[in-house]
């Protein structure tokens, strides 16, 4: 366990490099046009975008000079070296290079929602192709109560990589989505990171030992240097991490649950993700009219948030988009208002969701609103790890 302490020790540099590189570098990002306004103030003041790319480079060279220190003595004796779990290390630090590069792309560039499901099936072809050399598992065990059905196991196969990729798909845009409000995604990914790494240490007593050391290897610098970003993202936000960071700390997820074998757990702690994902889709797929921007609605009278709203024409109310609504109605997820010739209802995203529930609040307390909500749902998500598990599974 020498290494991890080491870690810790490279760490807490990385964390004060980034604190201290990212106030010296964002004029930059100003002068090269990579700046926008913060659209829930009441000022048109200039914010670096994409400052992402910082504490990720950081937390990749990190990683990259820790890698002597975890087989530094495994070179010497040279038939013993573990090139299973070298490779499994560069193909990880390889796909979140490959994200933090496509994502800094999209910042730059400002690309179709369609490339953003493109770019990191790309990235994660590394940790798939590493996967299927070292492991070729594509196993699931099958929960107690539906064994009788289906067996013990069953053999997904070719399928197991679809569903490995599309995690990767998931988690990168996932936080993307839960975002726009001044700490928000940053906060997110420090509260999953935390429970990963608390989940590590826990499991670290098992069978699983080297996994989990993996993931601590992973988990370990990012937090840092992630905790370094937060510092300045906090409100009122001095710069903004853009879709690099989003994508970067997704893939970084994925990365670990994948190779570390516990995928399914990764996801339990994207509970609040995965709702507002579901709670989004008729957005997302334009079955409901969706704006360019669904933030909350700055009002400067009040120096409050409030739901942001979508107008559906009446004459452009098809079958499938009045059932839609009276569903989230009966289940009292929106906030409608109907006239003779429209009907207006918030849209549908979590943070919009949580305004109509609780009413208008600050900025910063809807931030952390959310971030409870987000711890919650991990302690839910141990619920079901651990106590849960056992009535689905053989201890």
């Amino acid at each position: 366990m020498w290494s991890i302490l080491i870690l810790v020790i490279l760490s807490i540099l990385s964390y004060l490099v980034t604190d201290e590189l990212i106030p010296k570098l964002k004029d930059l990002f100003i002068k090269a046009g990579l700046y926008g306004v913060d659209l829930c103030k009441n000022n048109n003041k200039k914010i670096p975008e994409a400052i992402g790319v910082i504490s990720g480079c950081v937390f990749l060279v990190t990683s990259f000079i820790f890698i002597p220190t975890v087989f530094g003595n495994d070179l010497i004796e040279r038939e013993l070296f573990p090139h299973n779990e070298f490779a499994e290390l560069l193909a990880a630090l390889l796909s979140i290079c490959c994200m933090l590069l496509l994502g800094f792309a999209d910042d730059v560039l400002d690309l179709k929602w369609r490339y953003k499901l493109l770019l990191p099936t790309v990235a994660s072809l590394p940790l798939l192709v590493v996967y299927y050399v070292n492991f070729n598992s594509t196993t699931f065990v099958i929960p107690i109560p539906f064994r009788q059905w289906l067996g013990v196991s069953i053999n997904i196969g070719f399928l197991y990589y679809v569903y490995m990729g599309m995690l990767a798909v998931f988690c990168t845009n996932a936080i993307n989505i839960l975002a726009g409000i001044n700490g928000l995604e940053v906060g997110q990914a420090i509260v999953i990171a935390a429970s990963i790494i608390i989940f590590d240490i826990i499991e670290l007593r098992g069978d699983q030992f080297k996994a989990h050391t993996f993931s601590l290897h992973i988990m370990i610098p990012y937090l840092a240097t992630t905790l370094a970003l937060m510092k300045h993202n906090w409100y009122p936000s001095k710069v903004f991490v853009g879709d690099t960071f989003c994508y970067v700390s997704g893939m970084t997820f994925a990365v670990v649950g994948i190779l570390s074998h516990f995928s399914k757990t990764v996801l339990l702690f994207f509970l609040p993700q995965i709702m507002n994902f579901i709670y989004s889709v008729p957005q997302l797929f334009h079955i409901i009219p969706c704006p360019r921007h669904c933030l909350p609605k700055y009002s400067a009278e009040m120096d409050l948030l409030q739901a942001s709203r979508t107008v559906i024409a009446k004459k452009d109310l098809t079958f499938f988009r009045k059932i839609i609504v009276q569903v989230l109605t009966i289940l009292r997820l929106i906030d409608k208002v109907e006239d003779k010739e429209s009907i207006t209802i918030n849209n549908l995203t979590l943070i919009n969701l949580v305004l109509i529930k609780l009413g208008p609040m600050s900025e910063d307390r809807l931030t952390v609103t959310l971030l409870a909500l987000q711890c919650c749902c991990t302690l839910l998500a141990f619920l079901i790890r651990y106590p849960m598990a056992s009535y689905f599974y053989e201890t």
